[in-house]
C-alpha cells in the first residue's frame, strides 16, 4: 500500500548526510531518507556501541561511525539528533570537521537554548538551521524510527536572524520531501508554544503516574488493574526517555515555569467549580476543550481511531 511519502526523488537532495544520534528520530531520518533518496550517502553515529551494532544489523546507514567527529567529514548535511543537554558538547566535538558550506542541523524540542549552546561553536562557513520535527512515540531507540514518522506532522525552523536564505529553503526541502508540513518560526515564540502543547502536558503525565505509582501500595494493586482509558493514555506519555525529557525541563526553564503558573491558576478556577457546584462552568469548560480536540482531528494532527492515532503495523516497518 502507498506510504504516503510519494515516489522516491530522482536525485538525492544532498550527497552526504550524517545523522548523530540514533534514536526514534534520528533512526526514522535514516529510514525516510533512504526510502526517499534524500541522500547520496547516509552516515550515521552514536555513542553506544550496542545501538551502533544494531544500527548495522538494521541497515539504517551507509557507513556507522564510531565518532561524530568522524560521521561529518564531507558531509553537507548533518543533523543533530542527540538530547538537548547534549547538543553544545556534540557542536564542540564536530565543529572543526565541518566542511564550509555544509548546513548543520538539529532535532531538539527547545530552540533558544540549543542556539545559544551550538551557535558559538559552529565556524561561520557553516549555515546553522535548527529545526524541530514535531512527531514522535514514547518508543526510544534504533528500533523504534519508522519512515513515516514525519508524514503530515509539522516541521519547525528556527533559523536564527541573518542565516542564509538559500540553507533555509534547502533544509525545508529536505523536510517536505521527508513527508513533512514546514513552518519558519522565531526561536523563543517555539518555546513558548511548545511548552504548553508538549513540555508542560509531559510533566503533567510523569506527576500524574508517579502518584498513582505511591498509591499503588495503598490500593493493593488496583491502580493498575483498573486503569482506565485516560490514565493508560497518561502512562504511554510518562513512558517516554528519561533523559530527553529532563534536559527539555531544565533547557526550556522559563517557558515552562510560565505555563505552570497558568495553569496551576486554571487549575485551581476548575477547584473552585467542583466546589461550589457549579455544574455550567464545568459543562462549558469541557464543551470547549472537546472542541480543541475536534480541531487537531480536523488539522490532520491526529485521528478519530479508538487506538488515538497510534501507528499501524506497516507504518512500523523500516
Amino acid at each position: 500500500m502507498p506510504d504516503g511519502l510519494g515516489a522516491p526523488l530522482p536525485a538525492p537532495l544532498f550527497q552526504r548526510l550524517a545523522i548523530i544520534g540514533l534514536g526514534l528520530i534520528g533512526s526514522s531520518i535514516a529510514r525516510v531518507a533512504r526510502r526517499k533518496n534524500l541522500a547520496g550517502r547516509i552516515v550515521v553515529a552514536d555513542r553506544s556501541e550496542d545501538v551502533r551494532r544494531r544500527a548495522v544489523k538494521l541497515g539504517l546507514a551507509d557507513t556507522v561511525e564510531t565518532s561524530a567527529a568522524s560521521a561529518v567529514e564531507d558531509a553537507d548535511l548533518v543533523i543533530l539528533c542527540v538530547p538537548v543537554g547534549a547538543m553544545g558538547g556534540v557542536a564542540e566535538e564536530i565543529g572543526p570537521h565541518l566542511k564550509s558550506g555544509a548546513i548543520l542541523s538539529d532535532a531538539g524540542s527547545v530552540k533558544g537554548a540549543v542556539i545559544t549552546a551550538i551557535s558559538k561553536r559552529v565556524p561561520a562557513s557553516v549555515y546553522f538551521v535548527p529545526a524541530h520535527p514535531v512527531a514522535g512515540t514514547e518508543e526510544s531507540g534504533p528500533d523504534a524510527g519508522f519512515a513515516t514518522l514525519f508524514r503530515n506532522r509539522w516541521c519547525i525552523l528556527t533559523p536564527p536572524e541573518g542565516t542564509d536564505q538559500k540553507a533555509v529553503a534547502r533544509l525545508a526541502e529536505f523536510w517536505t520531501a521527508a513527508g513533512a508540513n514546514v513552518e519558519i518560526m522565531n526561536p523563543a515564540h517555539h518555546d513558548l508554544v511548545l511548552a504548553i502543547t508538549s513540555h508542560v502536558p509531559h510533566l503533567i503525565a510523569y506527576n500524574i503516574v508517579g502518584t498513582a505509582a505511591d498509591l499503588e501500595t495503598v490500593t493493593q494493586s488496583e491502580v493498575i488493574k483498573f486503569s482506565a482509558g485516560g490514565f493508560r493514555d497518561f502512562t504511554r506519555i510518562a513512558a517516554s526517555d528519561p533523559t530527553m525529557w529532563r534536559d527539555v525541563f531544565l533547557n526550556n526553564r522559563e517557558a515552562v515555569l510560565e505555563m505552570l503558573g497558568r495553569f496551576t491558576e486554571d487549575l485551581t478556577a476548575l477547584q473552585r467549580m467542583i466546589r461550589n457546584g457549579d455544574g455550567k462552568g464545568l459543562f462549558d469548560l469541557f464543551t470547549r476543550t472537546r472542541a480543541i480536540r475536534r480541531g487537531i482531528i480536523a488539522e490532520g494532527q491526529e485521528t478519530a481511531a479508538p487506538d488515538f492515532g497510534r501507528r499501524t503495523g506497516e507504518e512500523n516497518g523500516s
